[in-house]
């Protein structure tokens, strides 16, 4: 009787820098249900060794940088030192978000989007905020409804996961208030590729705000329809959206009763890495107000970071 030779399948290798805060591990949980990949980790004790960290980086086919924006240029730098030996990078920061060389990793920002994402070496994974502004506009733009210099307003409301660790403690701890507005000073750090990626050419005005609720995620953005080029309906409107994603995978346009009740509450594609698009208005007072709803930490971080490393590894 003849053995069969079997041939093990190889694991993908992917560490994640900074696996210990809250994207880390939510990266890390959804990982663990990808058979194809092997997440590997240094040892904490090394983890600010550099000759340690190269090394790790030279083993792993990528990393994803869950790190502040100084420590993500630093471990970058340290591939780059690499040369072919370096790891496709997944950066979860904002430190790359509108660098040359990277990739934004919206995968249904365009029809071609997730072909680049696939090739690419390098990749920013888009803030939670700016996935659904972009999401929006960019649609909008590209039919020409909205002009690139249109005069934008994006308002949003977020669970306080998405605020670091102090904000997280503050709110498990009690002591933060139930709801407040932040950013006001109009230089919040996710306006540079909102702005970029929706293809707007005038710096939209963004409106954060963060409520007593763990995740979840509700962006907004008014339209006054009579100013608009073309003077669209609402029912077009709700066209180019059905168009542009209707082959997406993880973005879908709800039409019909929900999106005519006048309510929307932020929490429920929690747990998903989902994105929902809504266009509420009535044609009377030619006014819209176009919403994505999210979870900041599904399609707005983690998600969106596990369908990116899927892409370029090859395993989508």
């Amino acid at each position: 009787m003849t053995a069969m030779a079997t041939t093990k399948t190889k694991l993908a290798r992917v560490f994640i820098d900074g696996e210990a805060g809250t994207t880390g591990l939510e990266i890390r949980e959804r990982l663990a249900g990808v058979a194809q990949i092997e997440v590997k980790s240094i040892d904490p004790a090394k983890r600010k060794d550099r000759a340690a960290r190269a090394e790790m980086l030279s083993n792993v086919d990528l990393v994803v940088l869950c790190l502040p924006d100084d420590a993500a240029r630093e471990t970058v730098a340290l591939a780059d030192e690499l040369g072919p030996n370096a790891p496709k990078i997944v950066d979860a920061s904002t430190a790359h978000r509108i660098a040359d060389g990277w990739v934004y990793g919206f995968a249904e920002m365009t029809p071609g989007q997730a072909g680049a994402i696939r090739t690419a070496a390098r990749v920013a994974n888009p803030g939670c905020y700016p996935t659904g502004g972009i999401a929006l506009i960019r649609p909008l733009v590209e039919a020409g409804i909205v002009e690139p210099d249109y005069p934008i307003t994006v308002n949003a409301v977020s669970g306080y996961s998405g605020g670091g660790r102090s904000m997280i403690e503050a709110y498990e701890a009690g002591t933060a208030p139930a709801f407040e507005l932040y950013g006001l000073g109009l230089e919040h750090k996710h306006v540079p590729e909102l702005q970029k990626y929706s293809g707007l050419t005038r710096r939209p005005i963004f409106v954060p705000s963060v409520g007593n609720f763990r995740q979840g995620m509700l962006v907004s953005v008014p339209l006054h329809l009579d100013a608009l080029s073309g003077r669209p309906s609402l029912a077009d409107i709700e066209a180019v959206f059905g168009d542009y994603y209707k082959s997406a995978d993880f973005v879908s346009v709800v039409t019909g009763p929900a999106a005519k009740a006048g309510r929307l509450e932020a929490e429920a594609l929690n747990g998903t890495d989902r994105l929902e698009i809504f266009v509420f208005g009535k044609p009377e007072l030619n006014q819209a107000v176009l919403v994505a709803r999210l979870d900041n930490l599904g399609k707005g971080a983690a998600g969106a970071a596990v369908q990116n490393i899927k892409l370029m590894l090859g395993l989508n």
